[in-house]
């Protein structure tokens, strides 16, 4: 048996249910966050609570605890779960709304389950992508929207790919739920800054990187993107995976880079160490 937090109190999880007029069903309105455990410790906390605040701000929905308040439930969550690797998922929905249209007070729901993570040869073997136009809306919030992302589904793996890449007016933003990095050939680390979410695991492989790399945060063409060196995505579960042909052009040989490699290898240390803070 599995719990699960619903507003204010732990319930079996197949017993968490909201009713049919939240307008997270209605309009498909809410936000929500995502993190790991590693050994029933949670990752990156803080960095997870403080976006997930700003998503509710950007969304005008208003969470029912104060973010000390939910540090307390999650970690009665693990303590009553003891899933000691797992990914838990808070999410804030739109509430009942009156007209079906107007937020109203938020559901909060806090879910653990067990995660699974990319296997070695999956980081050998790197990514395909596809690249399609589109622009999420209100990028900076992580909401529940992620209608193109499901419905590229079919493309993506009708064209032999792994993931979609969204572009608007030639200039790329995002995957659907990674970010994106390119090593350009004079060896600078360059990732897109405007119009995306900007992911915990982005906000730590900067940091890393300061150390090797010089950085640039900017526009980033398709163009540019399919001559890089080196391509690789990063998110709280794939962590870092290299990418190796773009809309059918080849990165780098079509095998992970150098560069890439040693950020992976600072990062899985970085990991490592947070994990046993």
């Amino acid at each position: 048996m599995r719990w699960t937090w619903l507003n204010n109190q732990f319930v079996e999880e197949e017993k968490a249910v909201i009713g049919i007029h939240d307008l997270a069903i209605q309009r498909g309105y809410g936000i929500f966050d995502f993190f790991i455990t590693r050994n029933n410790k949670p990752l990156y906390l803080d960095d997870h609570l403080e976006r997930f605040f700003h998503s509710a701000t950007l969304m005008r929905l208003k969470p029912p605890q104060q973010k000390h308040e939910l540090k307390a439930i999650i970690e009665q969550l693990i303590a009553k779960n003891n899933i000691p690797e797992s990914g838990i998922k808070i999410t804030l929905t739109g509430g009942y709304s009156t007209d079906a249209y107007t937020p109203a007070t938020p559901n909060l729901i806090i879910q653990q389950q067990p995660v699974v993570f990319p296997k070695p040869e999956q980081y050998n073997k790197g990514l395909r992508l596809i690249s399609h136009h589109y622009q999420r809306e209100l990028p900076q919030a992580k909401s529940i929207n992620y209608l193109m992302g499901v419905w590229m589904q079919e493309e993506v793996k009708n064209k032999g790919a792994d993931d979609v890449l969204y572009y608007q007016n030639g200039i790329i933003s995002e995957l659907p739920r990674s970010n994106i990095f390119m090593i350009t050939h004079e060896d600078i680390l360059v990732t897109p800054v405007h119009n995306i979410l900007h992911g915990v695991t982005r906000k730590h492989i900067l940091q890393i990187a300061k150390n090797h790399f010089e950085i640039e945060e900017r526009d980033i063409s398709l163009d540019e993107l399919y001559k890089a060196k080196e391509v690789f995505i990063s998110s709280t579960t794939k962590k870092m995976l290299p990418v190796i042909e773009i809309d059918k052009n080849i990165i780098d040989g079509g095998i992970p880079g150098s560069c890439t490699a040693l950020l992976f290898k600072e990062f899985r240390a970085f990991d490592e160490k947070e994990s046993l803070k």
